[in-house]
């Protein structure tokens, strides 16, 4: 009966054709292929939200290629930093080859923000109320991209027996490991955690605008940071392929940080009730 609950991997590739005139194969990757397929929902579904709040769609779909440009290369950039042992005897190319896995959320998140805030500043709009539409489509992007740890066996939990394990193939064990067949499937721990958070983000943007806009500007940002941190602090203790630094695991600390931040924040707007820095003084319906 729990056979069913078995996960298995089919393989990081979805199909591949050629070469061609000595050039290498075209090969479609279940990695990308998801990525793309995360900008694309995030992309629509912001524009409807910012439809919504009465902002401008068009600012939003310029403001996500910005994202896209600044989120993917520093997270590939944090994640080969942090590993770089792993790195630096390979070949140079390898450090871009980020269609074979090995890309950090926080990197993302860092060079995202990078981006928002230098789009912000230069179209004089609020940074805070751009963010904001974007985090239901960030975190409905992370549960739908967690899914490429999955096709590339990667990212998971530690040895277990649980029904839903999931079956690594031995190549891909840690040493550590190599006779464990089964592991924690942590990719579909934090996806599921990722669609409840995208849930309650999407319930408190409706709520709000049922309420005559009471919600206040950040605040969908700030309850990202918390809820989703709690997810992945928890998740990241159970994985065998952490960040480290030193015998600290880099993503149970950014992850404390950032509920940190989140709970500061939200301290800030409700029980201080004061603004928050911003971008730009530009005040509608949605500032108050």
């Amino acid at each position: 009966m729990f056979l069913a609950f078995q996960f298995q991997s089919p393989g990081p590739i979805i199909w591949e054709i050629g070469p061609f005139l000595g050039i290498g194969p075209f090969v479609v990757r279940w990695y990308g292929l998801l990525i793309a397929s995360a900008v694309l929902i995030g992309v629509n579904l912001s524009q409807y939200l910012a439809k919504r709040r009465g902002v401008d769609p068009d600012l939003v779909g310029d403001l996500v290629i910005w994202l896209v440009f600044g989120a993917i290369p520093c997270a590939r950039l944090y994640y080969v930093l942090f590993e770089w042992q792993q790195y630096k005897n390979q070949p140079f190319p390898s450090v871009f080859a980020i269609w074979n896995g090995g890309i950090a959320i926080h990197g993302a998140i860092i060079g995202g923000t990078i981006a928002a805030l230098i789009f912000a500043r230069l179209n004089k709009f609020s940074f805070w109320q751009l963010i904001d539409l974007i985090m239901p489509s960030l975190i409905l992007g992370q549960a739908i991209g967690r899914w490429g740890n999955f096709f590339n066996s990667e990212a998971f939990g530690r040895p277990t027996d649980v029904p839903w394990k999931l079956f690594i193939p031995p190549g891909n064990r840690p040493l550590d490991y190599v006779s464990y067949s089964f592991f924690h499937p942590t990719f579909l721990y934090e996806s599921i955690w990722n669609l409840g958070v995208f849930a309650l983000l999407l319930w408190l943007f409706f709520w709000g605008l049922k309420n005559g806009n009471q919600l206040k500007v950040g605040t969908l940002s700030f309850t990202y940071l918390i809820t989703y941190s709690i997810g992945r602090f928890w998740i990241e203790g159970l994985r065998t392929d952490s960040l480290m630094f030193g015998p600290l695991r880099i993503a149970q600390l950014i992850s404390l940080g950032a509920i940190s931040i989140g709970l500061i924040g939200l301290f800030w707007l409700y029980f201080l009730k004061l603004p928050l820095l911003d971008t730009a003084r530009k005040k509608n319906n949605y500032t108050q």
